[in-house]
C-alpha cells in the first residue's frame, strides 16, 4: 500500500474492564468504584475512571480529559501531515486544549464547545500565511472532530524559531 492509495475502512478495538467491584458490584451508588482499564493489543493499558465530580479516582484519566485530548492529538497529527507535505517546517507544536461540559434537567450532558489552542513555531516566516491557513484543513480533516457533533473551536498562535 503506498500513501496515496488507503483502504477503505480501518477498524479499531479495544477491551475495556471494570475494575471497581469492590465484592458487592452495584448494590449501591456509593458501593463501588468507577475505576477501569483499557486494553488494546500490544499497547500499554490505560487506567481510567470517572472525574472525581462522580466519585471517580482523580488520578486517572477520565472519559471527558480523553476527549478532549483524542480532538487535540487528531488536530496535531492531521496539521504536521499537512505542514510536512506543503514544506512548511515545524519545529515545535503544544496544545493547552479545553472542553467545557453542560449538564441537563434530566442527570445527562454533553460537551457544548472544545477550544485547541495550539501553538506552533515554524522555521521559515515566509511560510506563516500557509501555516496558519492549514489549521482549517487540519480541521476538515480531523477523525475525531469529524465525527463529533461537539464545536470545535481553534486559537492557533504562530511562532517563528529564532524570532
Amino acid at each position: 500500500m503506498t500513501a496515496t492509495t488507503r483502504p477503505r475502512a480501518h477498524d479499531y478495538e479495544t477491551e475495556l474492564r471494570w475494575t471497581g467491584s469492590r465484592g458487592v458490584g452495584t448494590a449501591s451508588y456509593t458501593s463501588y468504584d468507577r475505576d477501569y482499564r483499557v486494553s488494546v493489543a500490544g499497547k500499554p493499558d490505560l487506567e481510567g475512571s470517572s472525574d472525581a465530580m462522580f466519585r471517580g479516582t482523580a488520578e486517572r484519566y477520565n472519559p471527558e480529559d480523553l476527549l478532549v485530548a483524542a480532538l487535540s492529538a487528531c488536530h496535531m497529527l492531521a496539521y504536521l501531515a499537512l505542514c510536512a507535505r506543503a514544506g512548511v517546517r515545524v519545529v515545535d507544536y503544544t496544545d493547552r486544549a479545553s472542553g467545557t461540559l453542560v449538564f441537563d434537567a434530566q442527570g445527562g450532558g454533553r460537551f457544548e464547545s472544545v477550544t485547541l489552542r495550539p501553538i506552533v513555531t515554524i522555521a521559515d516566516p515566509a511560510h506563516a500565511d500557509s501555516a496558519l491557513a492549514l489549521h482549517h484543513t487540519a480541521h476538515d480533516r480531523c477523525f475525531i472532530a469529524s465525527s463529533c457533533s461537539v464545536p470545535v473551536r481553534h486559537e492557533p498562535v504562530l511562532r517563528v524559531a529564532g524570532a
